[in-house]
């Protein structure tokens, strides 16, 4: 059995970052982890998208201290229940995913995730399991088991499914059962605690519950702040307000996406989506709010800490070249992506969805409205527009993405 580390000050700060509630209790988590146990610490997402992002790592940062301080960690692909959809935080039904789809979706999770914690420790490694493995085998008479365990009144009281209430939407009886099978992982792994974000509380609730019906024994919950802007009240990482920083971004787009990032959320995500020690992120708070410390300077350093997370602190350095050379030298990058075209005119709408600069015309013509659109370093003005298409001509779509015509 590996060494399970229970030094107080290593603990004290693990838990005082990345962690917003324990259940039952913080000092009971605290005697647990001092003990010589070696705990069984799970987390899990559905693949419905491809890219997990930095709104997902607060939870792997978390996981990872936890792994070196000897503890067993799992993480666990829903891909059962990525085929039911998680009604949290959802006004209407998730559309249904197949089993293809979930499957298209996490085949690089591990390798995205790999990136902070460790699957190849000869003494410790991360486990990778899948939930269709129990769940897939419940038969009917499991599920009514499972079902008698809860009431109709303890999951509707679900703030999202009283807001569907209110505006008459409708609520359909497998997003009854998603918080239950999710809660069955618990019970099916045997595992000591949960890590997941603030917005899984009640799912993870339910698995302390039952793991409590089925295994006679205690389950920890640990909930992760999200990722939120504080001006706004709004998630940060957003596919539909492009703001998404995906942990499988190259360095270059890691670094551009962070510097775009509002000054606001600069410390948050210093203190949830980093490594640097606590008492500095203190220092660059006072030195932004004395405005000694630039915000272009501090976001800078956030990009640098990000980028060497996931690729390294030389390609960090190089990203940051290249940023520069960019946005303060005006220049075009030194690599452009090729797309190559086989029509020899194009309007420009076809022309930006052909080349995935826009993933619609409709998404094109806005772009285009708002001058947000250049070809070969001009501003393209009308939507309407007849393109000429040549090889080595440069699609450019707002300050950070570029395209060169093969």
């Amino acid at each position: 059995m590996s060494k399970v580390i229970t030094d107080k000050k290593i603990i004290d700060g693990v838990l005082s970052r990345w962690v917003d509630k324990i259940y039952p209790s913080k000092e009971d988590f605290k005697k647990a982890l001092k003990s010589r146990k070696k705990l069984v610490i799970y987390h899990g997402v559905d693949p419905t998208a491809p890219h997990l992002h930095l709104g997902h790592s607060t939870n792997y940062l978390l996981l990872r201290k936890l792994q070196d301080l000897g503890h067993k960690i799992i993480l666990l692909i829903g891909d059962f229940t990525a085929q039911i959809g998680d009604p949290t935080g959802r006004l209407t039904a998730r559309k249904a995913l197949t089993k293809k789809e979930v499957m298209k979706n996490c085949k690089t999770y591990q390798k995205q995730i790999g990136k902070i914690l460790d699957f190849k420790s000869k003494k410790n490694p991360a486990k990778v399991k899948f939930n269709s493995q129990w769940l897939g085998k419940l038969k009917l008479e499991d599920i009514m088991k499972l079902a008698a365990n809860f009431t109709q009144a303890q999951i509707i009281k679900r703030n999202m499914f009283q807001e569907r209430l209110k505006k008459k939407e409708e609520i359909y009886l497998h997003e009854f059962l998603y918080p239950l099978f999710q809660g069955y992982d618990s019970v099916a792994l045997n595992v000591d605690v949960e890590v997941g974000g603030t917005d899984q509380t009640f799912n993870m609730l339910i698995g302390r519950d039952l793991i409590k019906i089925y295994k006679k024994k205690e389950k920890f919950v640990i909930t992760t702040p999200l990722l939120i802007n504080p001006k706004t009240g709004q998630k940060l990482m957003s596919k539909s307000e492009g703001s998404l920083i995906a942990l499988d971004d190259s360095p270059n787009q890691i670094y551009g996406k962070v510097m775009a990032l509002p000054d606001e959320v600069i410390l948050i995500c210093f203190e949830l989506c980093t490594e640097i020690f606590l008492k500095e992120i203190q220092e660059i708070k006072k030195g932004l709010s004395s405005k000694k410390l630039n915000p272009r300077d501090a976001k800078a350093k956030l990009a640098r800490e990000i980028v060497t997370i996931y690729h390294g602190r030389i390609a960090a350095s190089d990203a940051e070249k290249e940023f520069n050379w960019v946005f303060r030298e005006k220049k075009q990058p030194t690599k452009i992506p090729q797309v190559k075209i086989k029509a020899k005119q194009l309007p420009i709408l076809d022309l930006l969805a052909k080349t995935k600069l826009a993933p619609s015309k409709a998404e094109a013509k806005r772009l285009v409205e708002q001058k947000g659109v250049k070809i070969d370093g001009k501003v393209v003005k009308d939507w309407k527009k007849e393109i000429s298409v040549k090889s080595g001509m440069i699609l450019q779509v707002g300050k950070r993405r570029f395209i060169k015509l093969a």
